[in-house]
């Protein structure tokens, strides 16, 4: 018998640019933005995701590239050979900054954490520039996206109450930046149920189940995939709501542990956070071989059982 055919592996390609002032040398195919963090220049993301498609939507990561006509996203742009790049010009900056002005101007940005709250004192972000926030309309409790009449000049928000319909997440949308990662989640990317989806155009495009049924009507399979990649406290476990509410979620109390998943042999790894000896949610690592952040509702939200304590035995 002939042995096999033995194919020679091309030599992978070496791509040579330069990034603010530095020349850099990358594979072949590595977006700017991964060559930026090689380099340890840092680009602000909102929709990005390692584990999820890019999606372009939030042009927070926008840099300057030699020859460009526009501004052009980091996070989905390969790098090409003797490409120039700038990632914090004058033009950059301000585009960053007025994306980032519209975003807070209308949407509730206090839990997108502390990059975001540092990006904005550094891009001198001013939301009330744009006016002082317009009361809520009539409508508001419909669907996101509906607002009443601004007065004068008073600003549109994403206000609306929080829904609350189920016992398991809440989806507080006065909060959402429409950065699509729940979408995506819940799409191809991840769990290929589809049962989010952007509906609505312009300022009246917001997140929906189909024909905006309640959530426990919709397709949902409560797998919390979407809950685990927002980046801004719009869907989150209905535990943290609880504890937020009354004034109890602290972080600094909070510990997290490392363990297996003890529903099949799968072998997810699950991240334990646990405040006053109780757990109060569970994420996955974004570089897990096994998960890349993701679970199914066993492994999000079955840790109940674990709190379910029998009663002290009586002494005798």
């Amino acid at each position: 018998m002939a042995p096999p055919l033995q194919v020679k592996q091309l030599p992978e390609r070496i791509v040579h640019a330069t990034i603010d002032g530095q020349r850099v040398a990358v594979p072949e195919g590595t977006t700017i933005l991964a060559a930026c963090r090689s380099q340890a220049a840092e680009v602000p993301t909102l929709c990005f995701l390692e584990t999820l498609a890019p999606v372009n939507v939030c042009r927070a990561c926008v840099v300057e590239v030699e020859g460009s006509r526009a501004l052009v996203p980091a996070c989905s742009r390969p790098l090409e050979t003797d490409m120039v790049v700038s990632t914090r010009s004058k033009r950059v900056d301000k585009s960053r900054r007025m994306v980032l002005e519209f975003l807070a101007s209308s949407v509730d940005m206090s839990l997108a954490g502390p990059d975001v709250e540092r990006w904005m004192e550094e891009y001198g972000v001013d939301p009330d520039r744009y006016g002082p926030k317009a009361a809520a309309g009539a409508d508001l409790d419909a669907r996101a996206g509906r607002h009443g009449p601004t007065v004068g000049a008073e600003r549109a928000t994403a206000a609306q109450p929080v829904k609350v319909d189920n016992d398991l997440y809440v989806r507080d949308y006065s909060r959402c930046i429409l950065c699509y990662k729940c979408v995506e989640a819940c799409g191809d990317q991840a769990q290929h149920t589809f049962a989010l989806a952007v509906a609505g155009r312009g300022f009246d495009a917001h997140i929906a189940t189909e024909f905006e049924v309640p959530l426990p009507e919709s397709a949902c399979v409560y797998c919390g995939n979407c809950v685990g990649v927002c980046p801004t406290g719009a869907l989150m476990f209905k535990s943290e709501y609880d504890l937020r509410q009354a004034n109890q979620w602290d972080e600094s109390r909070q510990t997290v542990t490392d363990t297996i998943c003890p529903y099949c042999g799968v072998g997810c790894t699950l991240e334990l956070h646990v405040q006053d000896n109780a757990i109060v949610k569970v994420t996955s690592p974004m570089d897990h071989e096994v998960t890349s952040g993701h679970l199914c509702i066993k492994g999000r939200f079955g840790f109940e059982f674990v709190q379910q304590r029998p009663p002290a035995a009586e002494p005798r």
